[in-house]
C-alpha cells in the first residue's frame, strides 16, 4: 500500500504528525508520550484517519476496537464500511460469560475480554483497530483472543507505530498496517 493522502493531497502521516501532541516525561521520566487525542478531536484529522483505516479494513466482516481509543476508531471505521464493531474490553468490564486472554506487560499482567454469547465469531474476517502499536502485548493478546473464538484475523491497523519498541515482532505473524511510524 502506498502513501495514503487526505482530500487536500496531504499524506495522512503528515496530518497525524501535525496534530499529535508530544508530552515529555509522561508517564515517567524519559518517555516522550504521543497523545493522539488532538488528532481524534480534529474534524479533518478524524476523517483522514477513519478513511485510511477503512481502506485497510475493506473486506472485513467486522472490525474489533481495543479498549479504549480503539473503540472510537473501530466504531468510525465500521460505520464507514457499513459493518459492525466488536469492543475488546479490559478484564472485568463485561458480564459473564466471556472469552478472555491474559498477557504480560512490562509491569505485570492484564486481561482482554469479549462476550462469549450473542456474537458468533466463527469463520468471520475480523480486522483489529487500535490507536498505537508500542510493545505489542495488547495487540497480540487481542489477535489470540479472536483466533481462539474461531475468527479469522487477517490483519490489524493502527494509527501510530512506535517502531523502536519491537511491537511488530511481538505480534508476528499478524500483519500490521500503520498510518504513521515513528
Amino acid at each position: 500500500m502506498g502513501v495514503r493522502e487526505v482530500s487536500s493531497g496531504r499524506p495522512v502521516a503528515d496530518v497525524i504528525k501535525a496534530l499529535t501532541r508530544e508530552v515529555p516525561d509522561f508517564p515517567e521520566p524519559g518517555i516522550q508520550f504521543k497523545d493522539l487525542t488532538p488528532v481524534l478531536a480534529d474534524r479533518d484529522g478524524l476523517a483522514a484517519v477513519t478513511d485510511a483505516l477503512a481502506e485497510i479494513a475493506a473486506g472485513a466482516d467486522l472490525v474489533a476496537g481495543i479498549d479504549a481509543r480503539g473503540f472510537l476508531l473501530g466504531g468510525a471505521v465500521a460505520h464507514r464500511l457499513g459493518i459492525g464493531v466488536l469492543a475488546i474490553r479490559k478484564g472485568g468490564k463485561l458480564p459473564p460469560p466471556v472469552h478472555s486472554q491474559t498477557y504480560t506487560l512490562e509491569y505485570g499482567t492484564a486481561t482482554l475480554e469479549i462476550p462469549a454469547d450473542g456474537i458468533d465469531l466463527a469463520g468471520r474476517r475480523i480486522v483489529i483497530i487500535d490507536d498505537v502499536l508500542a510493545t505489542g502485548g495488547t495487540l497480540a493478546a487481542a489477535g489470540a483472543l479472536l483466533a481462539a473464538s474461531g475468527a479469522e484475523v487477517p490483519m490489524a491497523a493502527v494509527v501510530l507505530e512506535l517502531s523502536g519498541l519491537g511491537g511488530r515482532d511481538k505480534v508476528a505473524p499478524l500483519q500490521v498496517s500503520s498510518l504513521q511510524i515513528v
